[in-house]
């Protein structure tokens, strides 16, 4: 006979790419209670339940620390909070750690979302033997990221910095475990956090996603990038974007581009539907939310999908993601033409596509391993 775990109540402290709100709409649907408190993501404009946007300037700043305030109350009383990452507000170190401190005095589990850049990450990707390459190095060299007028407005190294340190330190002495969404930030902190470190990957509601398969060969084929202004070149669409166009360039009468910039999340995935590739992160072992989103309608990935990745999930047989390597030189252009010429393989590439996703990242089967590992702190083994 299954047993059935009782309804949780979960606290969802800030948001990336719409993952805590996929999930919280998933874990409603299975019974339990859950609640996003996020800034939608910023410009994406994600769902939530308590808004904490900040908005520019001084009085922005103000109307933010206002809202934090009267949000404080209403996130108490959880049996799990999980934080988007050890700065899951935008604030300064010292003004994160004081509301971490009051979440995890007034409810019962903090985990951590580990699904940007954060101190493990930022080391794993230093130290030389974690990743062949990452957003900051290709094998011995710095990436193009590192050095760029991107790198210096985002301020990435802070993350080297004693100050950053001594926060992620104290987030990490606090929390109760972390659940990884990608293969990356898994490897960064397993040798770390050992098993109190589980991978769950990224929710797609597959369910909201219609597939669309193609059942003939395209006579054109369209490819779509959507860059994020601020992150062009840590995501690495800059190079992904030239060889699109060289591609283009080379295949005129058989090629089509659509490029978007900064779409909020629901313009952006409708906006898709009408390719037929789409390419995403070029520095990455693991296809990231838009290429997954991408694959559930019917999109073929040009993105990351490195051995490793599919080692992780015990995937041996359908590997439907078209893998690109920053440290081959012209590998994105070869690859992108190989889709061109073989267009009659894209109706059975696009199939494998969504089977993927409903497989490894259909909304109800990532929420199962984060309620499989919520238990794990809930009720740990005697």
């Amino acid at each position: 006979m299954p047993t059935f775990a009782p309804a949780m109540k979960i606290l969802f402290a800030g948001d990336a790419s719409n993952m805590h709100n996929c999930l919280a709409q998933e874990l409603r649907r299975m019974g339990h209670e859950a609640t996003v408190a996020s800034d939608g993501s910023r410009w994406m404009d994600t769902g939530r339940d308590i808004n904490l946007l900040r908005r520019p300037g001084l009085m922005g700043t103000l109307r933010y620390l206002m809202d934090i305030k009267r949000a404080l109350p209403m996130m108490t009383g959880y049996d799990i909070v999980e934080i988007a990452s050890p700065i899951f507000l935008r604030l300064k170190p010292h003004r994160v750690a004081r509301v971490f401190d009051y979440l995890k005095a007034h409810n019962g589990h903090v985990v951590l979302s580990a699904l940007a850049t954060d101190v493990a990450y930022y080391d794993a990707c230093h130290d030389g033997h974690t990743f062949r390459y990452s957003d900051y190095r290709l094998g011995d060299e710095p990436s193009p990221y590192v050095g760029s007028s991107e790198y210096v407005a985002q301020q990435q190294d802070n993350w080297k910095q004693s100050f950053m340190r001594e926060h992620n330190d104290h987030i990490l002495g606090g929390i109760d475990g972390v659940v990884a969404c990608l293969y990356e930030y898994y490897a960064a902190y397993k040798p770390l956090m050992g098993d109190k470190v589980a991978y769950a990957g990224i929710p797609i509601d597959t369910e909201a996603l219609e597939f669309r398969p193609l059942e003939t060969a395209p006579d054109k084929l369209r490819m779509f990038i959507g860059i994020q202004r601020d992150r062009h070149v840590i995501k690495g669409t800059d190079r992904l974007l030239a060889a699109m166009k060289r591609v283009h360039d080379r295949y005129p009468g058989i090629t089509e581009l659509e490029v978007v910039e900064n779409l909020p999340y629901n313009e952006y995935t409708r906006r898709m539907r009408d390719s037929h590739v789409i390419l995403d992160q070029l520095y990455s072992y693991t296809p990231g939310t838009n290429a997954l989103i991408a694959m559930a309608q019917g999109l073929v990935a040009v993105s990351g999908a490195e051995p490793e990745y599919y080692d992780l999930i015990g995937e041996t047989a359908n590997k439907p993601i078209v893998n690109v390597s920053p440290l081959v030189e012209g590998d994105i252009d070869h690859k992108l033409s190989w889709l061109v010429e073989h267009r009659d393989q894209l109706p059975q590439m696009a199939r494998a596509s969504r089977i993927f996703v409903e497989k490894h990242n259909a909304a109800p089967v990532v929420a199962e391993r984060y309620l499989d590992f919520w238990n794990t702190i809930l009720q740990p083994a005697e």
